[in-house]
């Protein structure tokens, strides 16, 4: 009976793999390091896939509030190619029928209403968008409006969820942005020449699986490719390596998979490492800490699971716990 109680237990206590050479943290694992018989921080039933067809977001999404774009960012679209977004992953546009020398928006009334004008404080641009492109305008109702290359910048009230672009082609007039200020899907003929000096294992930046979003609550943390929320486990530990979360725990925490260190943008590529968990598979590790994505999470943007059992947190920019002082 004895040896059955040992072994039940054995089998339940939390499996440690060690780390692979040079991959240690800074962080003390203190009470990180318990894990035997670890059960589902949360609801262990399969609460949803995240950012599934039912998105749940008001029509308007973010677009309505006139928020700033923040940290600009490149996404690649299947139809249009490169595409600018805000740093939540809304896409932006231009207008045909506004000026870009000078400046000058006609949108206003009922149209700011379905187009909202991005303000032009709090934005920066990221790779692939020249900063030089990023100016202002002064629109009719005294508000500064965010140019690129001069083209007056706008949210799709109608679009929904980040990647979305709905705006563009409404009415002939409203075009997805290009990193250029061009319209999205019309590449100049300038570059649209095949490239022999690009080599293969240089990374285009809109093909990014990894980088960093502002969140208002939270700051700067990290999002996988589908811009999902990351988080760790304090039950996890980083060194020597521990996996806590097994079994029903998995319903709920996804493993986010391991990513090409090429095609990050934003953070440190000492912290983007790959560890292998009990069951043989890959999975990405920030600072040598597991990372998992919350399938509570509907949306991207969402941190449904920030706190989750005062054990699950986002993981900044640096790699330590959101809003945890760590």
């Amino acid at each position: 009976m004895v040896n059955r109680r040992r072994a039940a237990f054995a089998g339940a206590a939390t499996v440690v793999f060690l780390l692979t050479a040079g991959c240690g943290s800074s962080e003390k694992t203190g009470n990180n390091a318990q894990g035997a018989n670890v059960q589902p921080a949360g609801d262990s039933k399969d609460i949803g896939t995240g950012y599934g067809s039912d998105y749940g977001a008001d029509p308007a999404g973010a677009a309505k509030k006139g928020e700033p774009a923040k940290e600009l960012a490149v996404r690649s679209d299947g139809k249009l190619g490169q595409v600018v977004t805000d740093s939540k992953g809304f896409t932006l546009y231009r207008f045909d029928k506004d000026t870009a020398q000078p400046p000058k928006s006609n949108c206003d009334g009922t149209c700011a209403i379905t187009w909202p004008a991005v303000p032009a404080d709090d934005a920066t641009a990221s790779a692939g968008i020249k900063p030089e492109l990023l100016g202002e305008v002064i629109r009719t109702d005294g508000s500064r409006q965010l140019t690129l290359a001069g083209w007056p910048v706008y949210r799709y009230a109608m679009d929904t969820q980040a990647g979305d672009t709905k705006g563009h082609g409404v009415g002939g007039t409203w075009n997805a942005l290009a990193p250029d200020g061009k319209k999205a899907g019309q590449q100049p003929a300038a570059t649209a020449q095949p490239t022999p000096s690009a080599t293969p294992t240089q990374s285009p930046v809109n093909d990014i699986s990894l980088s960093v979003t502002d969140n208002d609550e939270l700051g700067k943390i990290i999002v996988d490719g589908k811009m999902r929320t990351l988080y760790r486990f304090s039950k996890d530990s980083a060194w020597p390596m521990k996996f806590a979360c097994l079994d029903a725990c998995l319903n709920t925490w996804k493993p986010a998979k391991p990513v090409d260190k090429t095609k990050v943008r934003g953070v440190a590529s000492k912290l983007v490492s790959t560890v292998t968990r009990p069951d043989g598979t890959k999975q990405l590790a920030i600072d040598c800490w597991p990372v998992y994505w919350f399938t509570g999470d509907e949306k991207p943007g969402d941190i449904n699971g920030q706190g989750k059992m005062g054990l699950w947190f986002a993981v900044t920019q640096g790699g330590k716990k959101a809003g945890a002082g760590s």
